[in-house]
């Protein structure tokens, strides 16, 4: 353990500061994770964390050192911080005390392993990093197979989505592709194409999610392209009762992907953990 770095100029402080930048994590490969329960779900799927900066005047609990000892275990660095020093590096209001620099991940669509029956969420060009997250917490709770990112505008290694997500994009295996790319492994692997559109005359609930599947759902200003609208198997709609023609992205996806769940458990009579045959995955595996 090094001495507790106090200074808010301290070489290794700016460098963290830095990585709020996508540039930066893009260049440098790394990104970090932030919170008790993020750096938790993140060290049980082994990823791997470089170093564990923690800053105990800042913990919550208890079990906060134990968690420390666990990254040490798997070749991290431990690094404290001092109050200050810890607050310039976070992106909270409310800092826990622990901030892991991880390496990001393979993101491929040949690491999706697709279950006999897959559920798949596909998002595509979604802008808010909070959206995203949520949307990789949803597709953990609904137990999706995997998340396919299109045309990413929002880094996935965002801070701001490793906290919306709670540290399911450690739980939930995780692909960028382009559409045309996304479009292609989705027949080749037999799994139908649901594009969710406002234009769309079936209603959700009409559209028969218990063969394999994969729900798109599209950026928050435009929706899906053309190419999704082309070649999807089927346009379905979530029929809105008031005034507005759309909802929030990430909320779309939760109803469309817990329709699936619903179909799939009124067929099959199964809990989540054998209703979609869908097994989590770390990342990297």
């Amino acid at each position: 353990m090094h001495e507790p770095i106090t200074s808010v100029t301290n070489p290794r402080v700016k460098q963290l500061v830095k990585l709020r930048n996508r540039k930066e994590r893009d260049t440098s490969g790394v990104f970090l994770i932030e919170g008790f329960r993020e750096l938790s779900r993140a060290v049980d799927a082994d990823v791997a964390i470089r170093e564990v900066y923690s800053c105990p005047d800042l913990f919550l609990g208890h079990n906060e050192r134990q968690l420390v000892e666990q990254a040490l275990a798997g070749g991290a660095e431990s690094i404290e911080l001092g109050v200050e020093a810890f607050r310039k590096v976070s992106y909270r209001d409310r800092p826990e005390g622990l901030i892991g620099l991880a390496d990001q991940f393979s993101t491929t669509l040949d690491g999706i392993s697709p279950s006999p029956n897959p559920l798949i969420l596909v998002v595509e060009s979604i802008e808010k990093p909070g959206n995203l997250g949520t949307m990789l917490r949803t597709a953990d709770a609904a137990g999706a197979d995997a998340v396919i990112v299109c045309e990413p505008t929002t880094d996935p290694f965002n801070p701001n989505v490793v906290r919306a997500s709670l540290g399911c994009l450690f739980l939930v295996p995780l692909a960028i592709a382009s559409t045309p790319e996304t479009l292609d492994w989705l027949a080749r692997n037999g799994i139908q194409a649901f594009a969710a559109t406002p234009g769309a005359r079936l209603p959700h609930w009409q559209a028969d999610f218990r063969q394999p599947a994969a729900i798109a759902v599209g950026s928050e200003q435009y929706g899906l392209t053309e190419n999704w609208l082309d070649r999807a198997g089927e346009r379905i709609v979530i029929p809105m009762g008031g005034a507005v023609d759309s909802l929030n992205a990430a909320m779309a996806a939760g109803i469309l992907l817990f329709e699936a769940v619903r179909q799939r458990s009124a067929n099959t009579h199964e809990t989540r953990n054998g209703g979609s045959g869908t097994q989590h995955r770390k990342p990297g595996t």
